[in-house]
């Protein structure tokens, strides 16, 4: 069955919730966005309509919030959902952990229950590769274990995915899709929005591009002695826009009905810090400078996918390497030095 279109996307003015906004509109979708602006700026949605021509329809709320989440399945006929909406920052989670169990898993049971009274039966849920935790071998597959994860933003991921797995085993009919994504960077080539987070980066991007534009003055590589070809850790970096494009493809695939599925998604190709910070450099013709600062408590030495049942099930294969990532990111930054403002 074809859905007619109305797509609710939770934490749609986030990073990757806008830069899919944008390809839900492009491929003929009706986006409608919930966000409770806790980690976005409005900004976000005039960006939106400038690269789409198109201003979503808008809901500035908490997930949280049952009686704004009944006006809003009353107030539109939704065929599918996305949800993004969640806390993210791994060390904010370790120090408040009783936060980010009552948002995000808050969230997704009040979503869930909206979705069962008015008869939504499709959903996308945004996971991360964090759920995997320190893996056993790379590259990662969906079949891998999860669960043994080392802070609580990842196990409110782990509970998520358990809510929707038994959910699915319950009810046949739904369509759920669990998408692990692995480490999104980049922006829109058009340089209007990209990753904009509040004080100081979480992220190895964001942190290099504001180094880059003099907000910050040098960046902190955390450890140089893991087991890895230059002692750096290995990441899977995706381009943003080839994460968007990911989340197009599994709504097509819940068109179909095939129940309960879960992707990887990533490039298959693992990065170490310095290859990235070098590529950066190489990629914008700017120098970077960093010191090797120690070992950051939870990282892990190597995480990456294998991204075949992604490429098998849905056509997903990303079309940007890690230099248009790098040029991308800079391109976002030098337009926008101090962000969506």
């Amino acid at each position: 069955m074809a859905f007619k279109n109305k797509i609710l996307v939770t934490g749609g003015l986030g990073y990757i919730g806008s830069h899919t906004v944008i390809s839900l509109i492009e491929n003929g979708y009706d986006p409608i966005i919930v966000d409770n602006m806790c980690n976005s700026k409005i900004e976000a949605l005039n960006r939106i309509e400038k690269i789409s021509g198109v201003r979503p329809n808008t809901y500035i709320a908490d997930v949280r919030d049952e009686e704004k989440m009944e006006q809003i399945f009353k107030e539109n006929k939704i065929d599918a959902v996305i949800h993004f909406a969640g806390l993210k920052a791994v060390g904010e989670s370790v120090q408040k952990p009783k936060l980010y169990y009552d948002n995000n898993i808050g969230s997704t049971e009040v979503l869930l229950k909206k979705m069962k009274e008015h008869g939504v039966k499709n959903i996308v849920f945004s996971s991360s590769a964090t759920v995997y935790g320190n893996p056993k071998k790379v590259p990662i597959v969906e079949s891998d274990p999860i669960g043994e994860v080392t802070n609580p933003y990842a196990d409110t991921k782990v509970q998520i995915e358990y809510i929707l797995q038994a959910l699915a085993k319950q009810d046949p009919s739904l369509g759920i899709a669990i998408l692990r994504y692995f480490n999104p960077i980049g922006a829109h080539p058009s340089g209007l929005i990209g990753e904009d987070p509040r004080g100081i980066p979480n992220n190895l991007m964001p942190y290099v591009t504001q180094v880059a534009v003099g907000k910050l003055p040098e960046l902190n590589v955390f450890g140089n002695d893991y087991p890895t070809r230059d002692g750096t850790c290995i990441r899977d970096y995706i381009h943003v826009c080839d994460l968007a494009r990911g989340h197009v493809l599994t709504l097509k695939k819940l068109e179909q009905g095939p129940g309960l599925v879960i992707y990887n998604l990533g490039t298959s190709v693992g990065t170490t810090v310095l290859e990235l910070v070098n590529a950066f450099m190489k990629a914008n013709n700017i120098t970077i400078p960093y010191k090797i600062a120690p070992r950051r408590a939870g990282d892990i030495p190597e995480c990456y996918a294998n991204c075949d049942k992604a490429y098998k099930e849905i056509g997903f294969k990303t079309q940007y390497n890690i230099v248009d990532c790098c040029r991308d990111s800079w391109n976002w930054q030098k337009k926008n030095p101090n962000g969506l403002n």
